[in-house]
């Protein structure tokens, strides 16, 4: 085994169970470990949310009980400029974001990163996050972690082969049963602590309220994507996405028959939200998509039509397409069979085999 132990790494610790037991497994391969807890959200500590405060308090813990020193960091100024503030503009114009892959970006893999080498003179960082590493040829990869539950590489796509050769991710190895089993064995606090959900680092909270704090709603009505009969009042589009079922607040209607309503399209000018019956109605499903944004791992572009598999939200199934260039920064996927509620704003992140390739935004559903 190669020594480690003049090796410096710095584990993002965020109070959870998988930064924990990442830190655990890293002393056990060598390394000199420090953790770093990251404070992002400075808005309203006074509130509800005080898990901050919990989540600080187990990493501390943990640390303790492993013997190893915990720094602490506030990017909460370059959260809001970087992430929350994108975040915000992408829902106002009636897009479905995704944080996560914002806050991995902009934050666990930049200003983490940056700090993590910079001033406290890190080799490595790493984080909890359920993938792998692969390096081929000098060039690192990501790979699907092991448990295909808790994979997490959906969430990382934008990462280049370079951030990954900086970053160590010793849980992507384990299922998830395994890694509360070691928490267990060595009585950390945070061996039995629920997995975290919610939008990064601002915790879990009811997110129409949330939300309503930064964008004003705008009330307008739902009209049938069929006939444009008026079926009830919605909110504010911003509450709503496409494939979404529940919280449309149409209960029976008379002659609409069993079948569930569920939204299909979002008019943001005219602030129309439509429905539809059925979770296969033709204006849900799509035969494709348009991506923009995109985002290589091994910073290639592409240059022809590539043969792939394609996830268009967190823990889909795979979906075998077709990848088309358009030019620089824009490619059309075909999916071989439609696929129901392809949602812009969101990710499309694309794989050969156990190999995360990157991904782009959907920006627009191909109905055709």
């Amino acid at each position: 085994m190669s020594d480690n132990s003049q090796k410096k790494v710095i584990v993002g610790m965020s109070g959870g169970v998988d930064s924990s037991v990442s830190a655990y497994l890293l002393q056990q391969q060598g390394y000199h470990v420090e953790g770093l807890f990251m404070k992002n959200w400075e808005e309203d500590d006074d509130t509800e949310y005080c898990s901050a405060a919990t989540d600080l308090a187990d990493a501390q813990a943990v640390c303790d009980k492993l013997g190893i020193e915990l720094h602490t960091v506030n990017f909460a100024a370059e959260y809001w400029d970087n992430v929350f503030e994108l975040f915000l503009a992408e829902y106002k114009a009636g897009r479905t974001p995704n944080p996560d892959i914002l806050c991995n970006k902009e934050i666990k893999f930049k200003a983490f990163l940056e700090f993590a080498a910079e001033d406290l003179g890190a080799d490595y960082i790493a984080t909890g996050h359920y993938v792998r590493r692969q390096d081929v040829d000098g060039k690192s990869r990501l790979l699907r972690g092991v448990d295909g539950n808790k994979d997490q590489s959906y969430f990382l796509y934008t990462l280049s082969h370079e951030q990954i050769a900086q970053s160590l991710f010793p849980v992507g190895e384990l299922e998830k049963p395994e890694v509360r089993k070691i928490a267990e064995q060595l009585e950390l606090v945070t061996a039995r602590k629920k997995d975290s959900t919610g939008i990064c680092f601002i915790g879990e909270r009811k997110f129409t309220d949330f939300l309503a704090r930064y964008l004003p709603a705008q009330p307008g009505p739902i009209l049938s994507v069929d006939d444009g009969k008026p079926m009830g009042q919605h909110q504010g589009l911003m509450y709503h996405t496409l494939g979404q079922r529940k919280g449309l607040g149409i209960g029976g209607v008379k002659d609409g028959g069993e079948d569930p309503w569920y939204v299909v399209d979002k008019d943001v000018a005219n602030n129309i939200l439509y429905v539809a019956q059925g979770h296969e109605h033709p204006r849900l499903m799509s035969y494709g998509l348009i991506a923009q944004q995109l985002h290589w791992v091994d910073r290639q572009p592409l240059t022809a039509a590539l043969r792939c598999v394609v996830k268009t939200r967190y823990r889909q199934a795979d979906i075998p397409c077709t990848v088309t260039p358009l030019g620089e920064d824009r490619i059309s996927v075909r999916f071989d069979e439609p696929v129901a509620a392809v949602t812009p704003g969101q990710s499309a992140v694309f794989y050969l085999g156990e190999v995360c390739l990157g991904g782009g935004i959907i920006e627009e559903r191909l109905q055709e």
